[in-house]
């Protein structure tokens, strides 16, 4: 009975597996809705052109308003030039000693 059951839901998996795969398999080649298929399009465009880590379709007058902006943004914050404003600061946290406490002395 055991063994029986077993294998109707061995069947029943291997069914429900097949049907989703069936269904999930062309979705990920194309898109059924033309506008899906267009921003589908767009996004491995996209992709293509960032591929150096550089802003996508810049000019120079972009690239001169992002240094302006930065640079702003450096003197705002305190930065004396040399450090890096697009990294995550370190914080150091120095070890503060403390007294210990006497039970004994009251």
């Amino acid at each position: 009975m055991l063994s029986q059951s077993l294998l109707n839901g061995v069947r029943v998996l291997r069914t429900e597996a097949r049907r989703n795969f069936g269904i999930v398999a062309p979705a990920l080649n194309k898109a059924s809705d033309p506008i899906q298929q267009l921003f589908l399009d767009k996004v491995r465009e996209y992709k293509q052109k960032s591929a150096g880590g550089k802003l996508v379709d810049s000019n120079p007058q972009i690239e001169k308003e992002l240094k302006t902006e930065l640079d702003r943004v450096a003197k705002q914050f305190g930065s004396d030039g040399k450090t890096d404003m697009l990294k995550f600061p370190e914080f150091k946290f120095p070890e503060v000693k403390v007294d210990p406490i006497s039970q004994g002395a009251q």
